[in-house]
């Protein structure tokens, strides 16, 4: 029976693309569903860390020898996602020395390169730490951009054949027997998003086999075809900074708890996290609490913090999963390893596999054994070449800090567009039209919007993941509306309005958990410049009938009534 793909692979985080990549580049036809954006699950809410692995050199050495491997692969084949930030395991005086010692010797245990600081050294790493922080221990902790990996991925597979579908929600697996051969999508996308099929319609994707790759969303796929995916969700809060007070990974030496971890990431600084395990991966929200607390306890490291902003909150799920039996009931003493369920070995049931667990560093080897094991199923001979081959725009990475005023942009927006373009810099930025900074917290040029645009139609959540815009300090006050004058004059007036809307909505998502004292005031600057100076609380233009001036110089009250309101908030 011939069906519409050979591989169909359900989820667009980073293992679904790396694996969509990995069974592209072998040869196969390959197809990736996505509800929402790429990234739009677990993978756009993690905290930017590239796990050297001492994290899980004492309760986890299995995973934390995967995090150092794949920690140096990921330096060689994705160098323009990754910043070699270092980081520091940082002890305080009450902090306990059997602790350390293990910290140590299990990093060594496990290949991960470790050194020990005096307390004197690890401040002249990191001069914000503490005065009284006794000493430390030295590991190649990273930051990496999981919105640009995850994009590279997915843009190398679409080079190599695959078809790349966001805005396709599963609703259904397609089960005869005890065999799955596809699954029913509907395309929820809005005019202009990046779609093959009209918004509001269903359609039948068939395949000979279906990966799925859906996460902390595992179980809830495996239950369209009454299979059961234990998947353990465990939600993790996280806080980010106006700029970056420090500039290593931070890690609190200590048994495991809550706000132990400081991460460096572009323009600010990612505090996290929580470990709370949840039923519904879509349904809880963080609290000011948690942001509070993550503020207070991680002060005692890094004491600048208390007198710092934040600029937004969010939340993510880990995708946690324990073979049956074990019983584990703390979500922080789960295995953060990862297991391929064969359900034909499992369950009886032929044509699907799930892969589960793991973490975003692992993310390549991830996809690495489950495309392996595909190819046994399709009797495919192919093998894998992603540890080798570089992904799009890290190709010749030392070229990057090269030509700080290449096409005539300031240095520092010039340094930070190659960062993120990589090899593609000559491809995007040189243009004879002119090309101001659209988004000037993160530096972001009006070329790259357009290349961005280019990759994902109107809907600017997706350009944001592409280039940080709207990303920065301000939140999107001052630019969201300068990218949607991006979208002119390809796209019409309520298209290029409803884009405005969805991204500054994303943006007040996160806002909302972190206002309190003089922070309200940016809130309100942001407020001012989208709800009053544009009217976008409260907007004639969007009534059918247009403006009613007569109505107006009559005096009839009504015609100061719109017709529909637009909300500022969710």
């Amino acid at each position: 029976m011939a069906h519409d793909t050979e591989v169909l692979v359900l989820g667009g985080g980073s293992t679904g693309c790396g694996i969509a990549r990995d069974l592209a580049m072998r040869g196969l036809e390959v197809t990736l569903v996505e509800r929402g954006n790429l990234t739009d699950g677990t993978t756009g809410r993690m905290h930017g860390l590239l796990h050297s692995g001492g994290r899980y050199a004492v309760s986890d050495q299995a995973s934390a020898v995967e995090c150092i491997e794949e920690n140096e692969i990921l330096r060689d084949i994705a160098g323009h996602c990754v910043e070699l930030t270092g980081g520091l395991f940082v002890q305080r005086p009450e902090d306990p020395d059997d602790y350390f010692r293990e910290k140590l010797e299990g990093c060594r245990d496990c290949d991960i390169p470790a050194k020990v600081l005096s307390g004197r050294e690890a401040r002249e790493v990191e001069p914000y730490l503490a005065t009284d922080v006794k000493r430390a221990i030295q590991v190649p902790d990273g930051a990496i951009d999981p919105f640009r990996l995850c994009v590279a991925n997915a843009l190398d597979a679409e080079r190599h054949g695959a078809r790349v579908e966001t805005h396709a929600e599963v609703i259904d697996l397609l089960r005869e027997g005890d065999d799955i051969y596809g699954v029913t999508v509907r395309h929820d996308s809005g005019p202009g998003k990046r779609t093959h099929k009209a918004p509001g319609t269903t359609e039948d994707i068939t395949a000979d086999y279906v990966v799925n790759a859906t996460g902390a969303w595992a179980g809830q796929i495996g239950a369209m075809a009454d299979l059961d995916v234990e998947v353990r969700p465990s939600k993790g809060v996280m806080t980010i900074m106006n700029v970056r007070q420090v500039d290593t990974v931070i890690n609190r030496c200590r048994p495991k708890g809550d706000a132990d971890i400081i991460v460096p990431h572009e323009t600010t600084a990612i505090l996290g996290t929580t470990d709370e395990e949840v039923e519904d991966p879509d349904d809880y929200p963080e609290e000011k609490w948690e942001v509070d607390m993550m503020i207070d306890t991680l002060s005692e490291l890094v004491p600048i913090l208390e007198e710092s902003r934040t600029i937004r909150s969010f939340w993510g799920v880990r995708p946690l999963y324990e073979p049956p039996g074990r019983g584990t009931k703390d979500p922080t003493d789960i295995t953060r390893d990862f297991f391929l369920l064969d359900h034909e070995d499992r369950d009886g049931v032929s044509g699907m596999s799930s892969i589960v667990g793991g973490k975003f560093t692992t993310y390549r080897a991830m996809a690495e054994e489950i495309s392996n094991h595909v190819c046994d199923q399709l009797g495919v001979r192919a093998s894998c070449r992603t540890a080798e081959e570089a992904l799009p725009g890290s190709e010749n990475l030392a070229v990057l800090e090269d030509g700080m005023d290449d096409f005539g942009l300031r240095s520092p927006i010039a340094r930070r567009s190659k960062q993120r373009l990589g090899s593609r810099s000559s491809e995007v930025l040189e243009t004879d039209d002119p090309n101001p900074v659209v988004c000037q917290c993160e530096g972001v040029t009006r070329a790259e919007v357009q290349d961005a645009i280019d990759q994902s139609g109107s809907d600017l959540n997706a350009v944001r993941i592409r280039t940080r815009a709207s990303m920065g300090n301000c939140q999107g006050g001052f630019c969201c509306a300068n990218m949607a004058n991006e979208l002119h004059p390809e796209y019409d007036e309520e298209t290029t309005r409803e884009a405005l809307d969805e991204l500054f909505q994303e943006r007040w998502k996160g806002e909302r958990h972190a206002l309190w004292g003089e922070q309200l005031s940016q809130a309100m600057l942001n407020y001012a410049l989208h709800a009053t100076t544009m009217n976008r609380d409260n907007d004639p233009a969007s009534r059918p009938d247009g403006v009613d001036y007569a109505a107006f110089d009559s005096g009839d009250s009504s015609a100061r009534t719109p017709q529909r309101r637009r909300s500022g908030g969710d």
